[in-house]
């Protein structure tokens, strides 16, 4: 049987099950409470990263989103904020771990990595890249799975485009060395997932549980998460 020469699969509300609003919420409020004694205050904090998060978003790859969003965030608050980077990398190693709480992990993680093991020469984790490595794998590690299970994860650090970016599925591709008409994105948003990834070539699945719909729904495979397992399977 022929093999897809990747499956990419996206994180939050895909491999992670989660009501997304609730998460970014909660996450926000925790964040906010472990970067307080830099002088952050949470009506000036998150403003701020959600400016950064803009500006990555918008990023045409000339830099790394990393480079991209503390480019923002220290216009803001000054050059101060370089330093108070250790502090926002050990929020995400330890506190962040409690967001596990707006979340709803399922096994089926595991056993649909497992399938796109077994029927693609490349598995790669396709979040969107915002976030730094290790929050990244923080929240993989809530699913069960780690990063070894990963041929690429995307970062902010690692990445010059964000979904929904066609161009953001064209560089792992160019990366990866892969074949977009012979690979599939597996995700819950039409707009970040189905469309962008099919506009540069890839097919796609779209997962129902978590289902978040922006523009129009494209014309693709969809199901439960269970049903995206067989999906593969097959």
């Amino acid at each position: 049987m022929k093999k897809y020469d990747a499956i990419l699969f996206d994180l939050d509300g895909t491999l992670l099950p989660m009501d997304y609003n609730a998460f970014m919420k909660g996450y926000f409020k925790m964040l906010s409470a472990a970067v307080a004694p830099c002088g952050y205050s949470y009506e000036t904090l998150i403003p701020a990263m959600w400016k950064g998060v803009g500006a990555m978003v918008k990023n045409d790859g000339k830099m790394s989103n990393s480079d991209r969003f503390w480019q923002v965030f220290s216009g803001i608050f000054g050059e101060k904020v370089f330093d108070d980077i250790p502090t926002f990398d050990n929020f995400y190693r330890t506190d962040f771990h409690n967001a596990v709480a707006f979340t709803s992990p399922t096994s089926l993680a595991r056993k649909i990595v497992d399938a796109a093991r077994a029927n693609a020469n490349k598995v790669i984790l396709a979040t969107n890249p915002l976030f730094p490595r290790v929050a990244i794998e923080a929240r993989l590690s809530w699913t069960g799975l780690t990063p070894g299970d990963f041929d690429l994860i995307t970062d902010y650090e690692n990445s010059g485009f964000c979904k929904p970016n066609p161009q953001y599925f064209t560089d792992i591709a160019k990366k990866m060395g892969i074949d977009p008409k012979n690979s599939l994105m597996v995700g819950n948003n039409t707009l970040e997932d189905a469309s962008a990834s099919m506009s540069a070539g890839f097919s796609c699945y779209l997962i129902t549980d978590c289902l978040i719909t922006e523009g129009e729904t494209p014309d693709c495979p969809s199901g439960t998460f269970a049903d995206a397992v067989a999906y593969i399977e097959k």
